[in-house]
C-alpha cells in the first residue's frame, strides 16, 4: 500500500488540492503520479468511475483518471505511461467492457484493488449497443418489443448478446454502483472507513433525488419517443418509461443509410418526435442532416462520457439536470 496518512507534508497537501477537482482539466494519465503519494492513490478509467471516486473518496483520496477531458473513452488507448502508473496505484475503478484498452491494462496491473463497476450492478441487453464500430444499427431497444412495436424487426445474434455498459446514465443503477465503490474503499483504506461511508450516504441521497426529478418531470409527456446519435440511454429510457431511438447506434460518426433516415422520418411523424439529440464529445453532422431532413430540431443530450468546457454542466449532476431539461423540452413535458 502507498497508504500513509499520519504526516503529510506541506509539499503533499499542495499537490493533492491541486490535484483534488482540478483532475476535471488535467485528468490525463500522464498529469500526475498515480501512485506513491500521501492519499489512497485511485485510478479511474473515465469520468463516471472518477466522479464516483472523488465524491466517496473526498480527502482521502488522489484520483487520476486515464481518459482525458474530450476524449471519446471508447476507443481509448493507453500509454506505456499509464499502464506502468496503474501499477502503482492502491485501486483501479473502472466498467469492463467499455474500454478494451482499460480491460487488458487491469488483468496485467499488479493491483492490490481492482473494482469493476460492471459487477456492482445488473448489466442488461438494450438490443444493438455492442461496442464495436464496424456495425451499424438498424435495431431497436427492448421495451420497444415489450410493447409489440417494430416486432418485425429483428436482431442479429450478435446485438442480442450484447450487454449495456452506460449504467451511470441510470441514477438508481449509478447508485448501486457507488454504493460496491463504497464497500471497495472500505475495505482496502479501513482507517477512513467512516469518513467513506458518510460520503456515500450523502451521494446516494443526492441520487436519489435526481431519480425523483426525473421520475416527476417525464411521467406525464405528449411523447416517449427520442431520437439520439448514439445508443447510450437504454437504461434512462427503461426507468422512465422513454422508448430510445438511436440513429446509427455505435459509431457515432458513420453516416445512416438513406432507408434508416426514411424510418426515422416516418417514425418521428408517427410518435411526435420533435427534436433529434446529439452530444458534445463527437459531431453533430448526422443529427443536424436527419433533423434538417425531418424539420426536426436539435439539442444536446449528453451521455456525460466526459466533462468539458462544451458541457452543460461542471459535474455528474449539472449535466445530468441540464439532460433531464432536454427530454422535458423535446417530449413535451406537462
Amino acid at each position: 500500500m502507498n497508504v500513509r496518512r499520519r504526516h503529510i507534508s506541506g509539499i503533499a497537501v499542495t499537490a493533492a488540492a491541486t490535484l483534488g477537482l482540478g483532475t476535471l482539466s488535467a485528468c490525463s494519465g500522464d498529469s500526475a503520479a498515480a501512485g506513491n503519494t500521501d492519499k489512497f492513490d485511485v485510478v479511474a478509467s473515465f469520468y463516471p468511475m472518477q466522479y464516483l471516486a472523488e465524491q466517496i473518496g473526498g480527502d482521502h483520496v488522489n484520483v487520476t483518471t486515464l481518459t482525458g477531458p474530450g476524449q471519446e473513452p471508447h476507443d481509448l488507448e493507453l500509454s506505456a505511461k499509464q499502464t506502468a502508473r496503474m501499477g502503482e496505484a492502491d485501486a483501479v475503478l473502472y466498467l469492463k467492457s467499455l474500454q478494451p484498452a482499460v480491460d487488458e491494462a487491469v488483468a496485467q496491473a499488479d493491483v492490490k484493488t481492482k473494482i469493476d463497476a460492471a459487477t456492482l450492478t445488473k448489466l442488461e441487453n438494450h438490443g444493438s449497443v455492442e461496442h464495436d464500430h464496424a456495425h451499424g444499427d438498424e435495431g431497436h431497444s427492448e421495451e420497444e418489443h415489450a410493447a409489440g412495436e417494430h416486432s418485425e424487426e429483428t436482431h442479429s445474434e450478435e446485438e442480442e448478446h450484447a450487454l449495456d455498459p452506460h449504467v451511470w446514465l441510470d441514477p438508481v443503477k449509478y447508485a448501486e454502483v457507488a454504493e460496491g465503490v463504497a464497500k471497495a474503499f472500505e475495505k482496502a483504506d479501513p482507517d477512513n472507513a467512516a469518513d467513506y461511508r458518510e460520503n456515500a450516504d450523502a451521494l446516494a441521497k443526492k441520487l436519489a433525488g435526481l431519480n425523483t426529478a426525473f421520475k416527476d418531470g417525464l411521467a406525464d409527456t405528449d411523447t416517449k419517443v427520442f431520437f439520439t446519435n448514439h445508443a447510450a440511454f437504454g437504461y434512462l429510457a427503461e426507468r422512465y418509461g422513454l422508448t430510445q431511438e438511436a440513429i446509427n447506434g455505435l459509431d457515432p460518426e458513420s453516416e445512416p443509410s438513406p432507408a434508416r433516415i426514411k424510418e426515422l422520418q416516418d417514425e418521428a411523424k408517427a410518435d411526435g418526435v420533435t427534436t433529434v439529440f446529439y452530444e458534445t464529445l463527437v459531431s453533430d453532422k448526422t443529427a443536424k442532416t436527419l433533423a434538417k431532413d425531418a424539420g426536426l430540431k436539435t439539442d444536446v443530450l449528453d451521455p456525460l462520457e466526459g466533462i468539458t468546457d462544451r458541457s452543460k454542466g461542471d459535474d455528474y449532476f449539472g449535466v445530468m439536470e441540464a439532460n433531464l431539461k432536454a427530454l422535458e423540452a423535446a417530449l413535451g413535458a406537462k
